[in-house]
């Protein structure tokens, strides 16, 4: 059934109740005392019933007008509430988003993301938990972080993950090294070489996934926290790492260091990794949405 009233007579109606008076009502809606009475009788033809008593020179609700001021303040409370979420969708949410990533490369293409997500949310803080980083999984699950950015999508129930961008890994060498000039590179041409990974050694690509299976084991084998720490030992001829190409591309380019492909390539697909019942604010899909528009150079990005 279409209801009658509208939301102006809603207004006007708590408005007299709180104050009592038609004139104090009419200052507080910015309305005349004549246009607020006609109003107040509109409402009352359209219930079909009479809202106030005029005794003396206040304004009394009658027993509908009582029975209506109730749900009138429901309904503006409500309506009140909702303007409110709407306006927090278009910039005005508060809030916090706990980020880390399972790759300390990563980080380094966050800033973009960052500055994009701050002009539409400037009042959303987004903290950066380098500490997840050697298991942001288990940070997700134990809820000390809203959003994961991980290449290895991990098997658990709790957990959803939404594809973002796939990048390519590269063996990372000095400009001068002798493998750079080869055509092709094989598992086994590492043999004799000294190689760069990650800490720890039993999540390393390089050594578990490719070398591993081909039977080889490097000369020596350095562990590296640091992109940049692997990029300088590469460049100085200390070892051969494995990076994402769009991490060392700007040091390729100024001739620093060089890289080349192992086999036909190795690929891995990221993801935004969140909690999968989580009842977190809107603005996370919103940076999930940023983090994969603004995926690193050399990255192909994964259509939603």
């Amino acid at each position: 059934m279409d209801a009658k009233l509208e939301i102006r007579h809603l207004k006007l109606l708590a408005a007299v109740a709180e104050e009592g008076s038609v004139t104090k009502a009419g200052m507080r809606l910015h309305l005349t005392q004549s246009a607020l009475s006609h109003q107040l009788r509109d409402a009352e033809e359209r219930v079909g019933s009479p809202l106030f008593l005029r005794i003396g020179k206040r304004m009394t609700l009658t027993p509908s007008g009582e029975q209506l001021l109730v749900c009138a303040r429901r309904i503006l409370e409500d309506l009140a509430s909702t303007e409110s979420q709407i306006r927090a969708l278009n910039g005005g949410a508060r809030g916090v988003i706990r980020v880390s990533t399972e790759c300390y490369t990563c980080y380094h293409w966050l800033p973009p993301v960052l500055r994009k997500f701050h002009a539409k949310f400037p009042k959303v803080e987004v903290a950066i938990d380098a500490d997840a980083t050697a298991d942001p999984a288990a940070a997700l699950l134990e809820g000390r972080l809203d959003v994961a950015v991980m290449s290895c999508l991990p098997r658990n129930k709790s957990l959803k993950g939404t594809p973002m961008f796939e990048d390519e890994l590269v063996l990372v060498m000095s400009s001068d090294h002798p493998l750079a000039r080869v055509g092709e590179i094989r598992p086994r041409d590492l043999a004799n070489e000294t190689v760069l990974i990650y800490p720890p050694r039993h999540e390393s690509v390089l050594l578990n996934k490719i070398l591993a299976p081909a039977g080889v084991e490097p000369a020596r084998v350095i562990e590296v926290p640091l992109t940049e720490v692997i990029i300088e030992l590469a460049a100085a001829g200390t070892g051969i790492g494995m990076l994402a190409h769009w991490a060392v591309a700007p040091h390729v380019e100024r001739g620093r260091v060089a890289v080349q492909r192992i086999g036909a390539g190795v690929r891995r697909q990221w993801h935004a990794v969140t909690l999968r019942n989580q009842s977190n604010s809107r603005f996370v899909p919103e940076f999930i949405t940023l983090l994969s528009a603004f995926c690193p150079k050399q990255a192909k990005r994964i259509p939603a």
